[in-house]
């Protein structure tokens, strides 16, 4: 049975899809079956897999709302070992819709508990928000990773978030874990940058992923060509970041295989 992990912060800009779709390539690149699922309306992860969201017949919207089988819905990538639960426009309103069903917060796990036993892992890309559909994946999964900015602003609404979680956890979904906080947009040669690393490890101490995902040129332009950054330039910084990141994963779950004991990339770390 799959890991399924969800990465959500709701506040916007902090690296959330980038770290979905990278993180899952990185997994899939290392020989775990992934699968992304979409639950963001704006779809990001679907176009960055280089799919056209307007063109998506089926997606996670009609698989919560119109209980169709996801196994008919998921697109192989084009990075081996990868696959996609696309998301379409019309997920905006599939909150509206579930509001009047019973066990509301529970649709995306029973979509999930169909496909479960097909993948090593799955990753959730939430939307920008705490919503309904944001609930139903904390529901949902097995943990939730959480990016965090490298910024001034990065704590602001941190605390709500993991309050959220909470609730999750007390009311919902037992199971739910921390699997970790991830720094992102890490720009060594602002002071600011360093700062707040410092002030997030204080705070959150062994919750802190040690690999950080430095700012770069090469990461931020791969979803315009509708690759991963493994597929787009895998000798870059963001593509070792996020090789480090799937392997301390692996490493903190106990699923290393195929001689991947080694350290860390040294370049990776921070």
């Amino acid at each position: 049975m799959g890991k399924t992990i969800a990465i959500a912060n709701q506040k916007g800009g902090v690296g959330k899809t980038t770290t979905a779709i990278n993180l899952a390539a990185s997994l899939a690149v290392l020989e775990y079956k992934t699968l992304i699922i979409d639950a963001d309306p704006q779809a990001n992860a679907t176009s960055g897999l280089g799919f056209d969201p307007r063109e998506v017949e089926n997606s996670i919207y009609e698989c919560i709302i119109d209980d169709v089988n996801p196994s008919e819905v998921i697109v192989e990538s084009n990075t081996p070992f990868l696959w996609l639960l696309p998301a379409h426009i019309d997920l905006v309103g599939a909150e509206i819709e579930m509001i009047n069903l019973p066990n509301r917060e529970k649709m995306m796990q029973k979509v999930i508990e169909k496909i479960k036993d097909d993948y090593d892992f799955i990753i959730i890309d939430c939307s920008p928000s705490l919503g309904l559909i944001t609930v139903n994946a904390l529901s949902a999964a097995d943990s939730v990773l959480v990016p965090v900015q490298c910024e001034y602003f990065a704590l602001e609404g941190l605390g709500k978030l993991l309050n959220t979680i909470k609730i999750v956890q007390s009311r919902l979904n037992p199971k739910l874990d921390i699997e970790g906080i991830l720094l992102t947009m890490f720009d060594a040669r602002l002071r600011l940058s360093r700062q707040v690393v410092e002030e997030v490890k204080t705070h959150f101490q062994q919750m802190v992923f040690n690999t950080i995902i430095n700012r770069n040129t090469r990461l931020s332009e791969a979803p315009s060509f509708g690759e991963t950054i493994i597929m787009h330039d895998a000798t870059s910084t963001g593509a070792v970041n996020y090789l480090n990141l799937a392997r301390e994963i692996l490493q903190k779950n106990n699923l290393i295989k195929n001689n991947l004991e080694e350290d860390n990339i040294e370049s990776g770390t921070q």
